[in-house]
């Protein structure tokens, strides 16, 4: 399902981590696995599934291991037509809607904000919601990483419509990718 006219590699300078989860609760798929599993392959960009759980070693390794300048991180959302384009991360986490959230951070700031300026268009909106599940957790505890070891990647976050099309998404963020290229950390 590779995108109409997109390139089969991205070139340039930069090494982009971009991320999507599994399926999670009684969804049986995710359509950011569909659509990170479909983006054009090359050496600097990096493609992870991950499993939907609150485990900080998994997003932590693979910016250890892959030493990014970007970092795009790409969550489904049940809800709504529109990308959402997330511009902060909440220091709390809960399981379940009827549990009280905790922190993902013991004495961690309130909220963190994203640093990756993206550009998705008229189909896109910003948010300032991550919620309270995983989505949200993998941003806090990337954007708390890049902060206490001074690492200089960007980082931005997508939430992304469930029944979204895929090959549209795919289009899109390999146009926004495009444009990330040039960045420098």
């Amino acid at each position: 399902m590779a995108a109409k006219g997109a390139s089969q590699t991205l070139l340039g300078p930069t090494r982009i981590l971009v991320y999507g989860f599994g399926p999670y609760r009684h969804f049986q798929n995710n359509v950011t696995e569909t659509i990170v599993r479909h983006l054009p392959r090359s050496p600097r960009l990096k493609r992870i599934v991950f499993p939907v759980r609150f485990h900080r070693s998994q997003f932590i390794k693979a910016i250890i291991d892959f030493k990014p300048n970007v970092i795009l991180g790409l969550g489904q959302c049940s809800r709504g037509s529109l990308l959402r384009i997330e511009t902060r991360a909440a220091n709390g986490r809960r399981t379940t809607k009827r549990e009280r959230a905790r922190p993902i951070v013991r004495g961690g700031a309130r909220r963190l904000s994203t640093t990756l300026p993206l550009e998705l268009g008229s189909r896109a909106r910003l948010s300032k919601d991550a919620g309270d599940y995983v989505c949200n957790y993998s941003m806090y505890v990337i954007l708390d990483f890049l902060k206490q070891r001074r690492r200089p990647a960007r980082f931005g976050f997508v939430h992304i419509p469930r029944k979204h099309d895929p090959r549209k998404a795919v289009r899109l963020l390999v146009n926004a990718l495009r444009q990330l290229e040039g960045l420098k950390g």
